[in-house]
């Protein structure tokens, strides 16, 4: 069986997807599967078994990658083809069957719902990550045994989606501090070496002994590898959101003028904060605000609220079959007990 799977060029949306992808693959052990990204995602696909090829779609002008992505794909003849894009390349192909994702008016559904309908999958399949061993050893490398790990996301690629790095700064203070859910929790800024200027003040407020500083060009695997020994993350809105999520540690994600409801962070152990404003009036002012230089649209949503939203989170966890107590001990808390009652006060629920 040969398997066409169009995928996302961004890294939220590839994760988001990856979970469909994550069930053909189970679901047909034996199928050659072609798997079409951008070249930012496919280093997502390194382990993930039965993928015969990834096809790096590069964009071009006049749109001609697609013409390019058809050239390469149209002397094949499919058994099925999964078009996330809904792109005219899946019509012209020699397919037994095509599933494109579409979105039904009226309905508020989540990015990964609308996914699962490709197949009508209900529940939709989870997000799923393939991280190596390699991978892991270089993350404990980064992340070594220690107090547990609050990880903070203060970058995005779109300014107007950034929480101010001050809130971000005194969010790690409270969370690590005496009355804290991590008391004297190290804290690890994530990102790339753009978003290092929304980095440092929240580098700053942390003393050099708990602070792990990742603001680097970390390989995406090696960057989940890190999340997966972290007990918690906050971040804005973007891939880095999804891919903590995606990793299973409780994730919460904060929003402003993008839609919540559809790119909330997916999980049973993820959550939101949002701005107190509708993002579709928010969303209306991204012009105004690039033009006056008064890009950030996130001053809306208070440290309060972010920390309030933390603090469910964390209780949920604790209570949860699917929570961080137990085998997950020990790349949470970054020790080496599995045991409950060894884990220290920075396990979920501790106030």
């Amino acid at each position: 069986m040969r398997i066409l799977f169009i995928g996302n060029s961004r890294i939220g949306d590839f994760i988001l997807s990856s979970g469909l992808l994550a069930h053909l693959i189970d679901k047909h052990p034996d199928a050659r599967i072609t798997v079409v990204c951008g070249r930012i995602v496919a280093p997502l696909l390194a382990h993930a078994p039965n993928i015969e090829r990834v096809i790096v779609m590069e964009k071009r002008k006049r749109h001609r990658h697609w013409l390019d992505l058809w050239l390469t794909t149209a002397g094949t003849r499919w058994d099925l083809v999964i078009d996330l894009r809904n792109s005219a390349v899946s019509r012209l192909l020699l397919a037994r069957e095509v599933k494109r994702v579409g979105r039904a008016k009226g309905q508020r559904l989540h990015r990964v719902e609308e996914i699962g309908q490709v197949l009508g999958l209900d529940p939709p399949p989870d997000p799923r990550l393939w991280i190596g061993p390699a991978e892991r050893a270089a993350a404990a490398e980064l992340i070594p045994d220690g107090p547990p790990v609050l990880a903070l996301g203060p970058g995005s690629t779109h300014e107007h989606k950034r929480w101010p790095s001050q809130r971000f700064a005194e969010l790690a203070l409270r969370l690590t501090g005496p009355d804290g859910i991590l008391p004297g929790g190290r804290v690890a800024v994530i990102g790339s070496p753009a978003e290092r200027v929304q980095a440092e003040p929240v580098l700053a407020a942390i003393e050099p002994a708990r602070r792990i500083d990742l603001m680097s060009n970390t390989p995406l695997l090696v960057a989940a590898a890190c999340l997966e020994r972290c007990a918690l993350y906050v971040g804005n809105d973007g891939g880095q959101m999804h891919l903590s999520a995606a990793t299973g540690i409780p994730t919460v994600g904060l929003f402003g003028p993008t839609p919540a409801h559809h790119y909330r962070p997916w999980g049973q152990l993820a959550d939101h904060a949002a701005a107190p404003e509708a993002f579709e009036d928010l969303a209306a002012r991204i012009p105004d605000a690039l033009r006056t230089g008064d890009i950030s649209l996130m001053g809306g949503l208070t440290v309060d609220v972010v920390e309030a939203t933390v603090r469910r989170l964390w209780l949920k966890a604790a209570s949860s079959e699917n929570g961080l107590i137990g085998g997950r001990a020990s790349a949470v808390l970054g020790g080496s007990s599995s045991n409950e009652a060894d884990i220290p006060s920075g396990k979920p629920g501790t106030t």
